[in-house]
């Protein structure tokens, strides 16, 4: 993550695979989240092996389908906003990205319809 430094200390977790799984980055976000699984040592192993079933099978199928998967969770009463994407490098796709924010419990929704 040298290239983009700001991503190192972003406030939401960030979390990059190549097509087959491998974990390229973790910023200090995804590194701290994941220190019990082991942190930093997780970089170059493959993030199938940090998933439980059924979680395994279906970041194995957006793996080889290149889909996105949102969701949003809570674990220990912090509420976190999952996103789960394809990333590309010059249209070649490159594996996935996972970025996860926490959100306010009661998250404010607006509609800006003819706004």
């Amino acid at each position: 993550m040298a290239d983009h430094a700001w991503i190192r200390e972003f406030p939401g977790s960030i979390t990059v695979c190549d097509p087959d799984g491998v974990i390229l980055e973790l910023n200090d976000r995804a590194i701290q989240a994941f220190r019990s699984q082991g942190g930093e040592a997780l970089l170059g192993t493959n993030l199938l092996d940090c998933h439980p079933e059924p979680s395994r099978t279906r970041v194995r199928q957006m793996l080889q389908t290149q889909q996105s998967n949102v969701y949003t969770t809570e674990k220990d009463g912090v509420h976190r906003f999952i996103y789960q994407t394809p990333w590309y490098r010059d249209g070649q796709y490159a594996g996935l990205i996972e970025i996860a924010l926490e959100i306010p419990a009661d998250l404010p929704h607006f509609i800006r319809d003819g706004q």
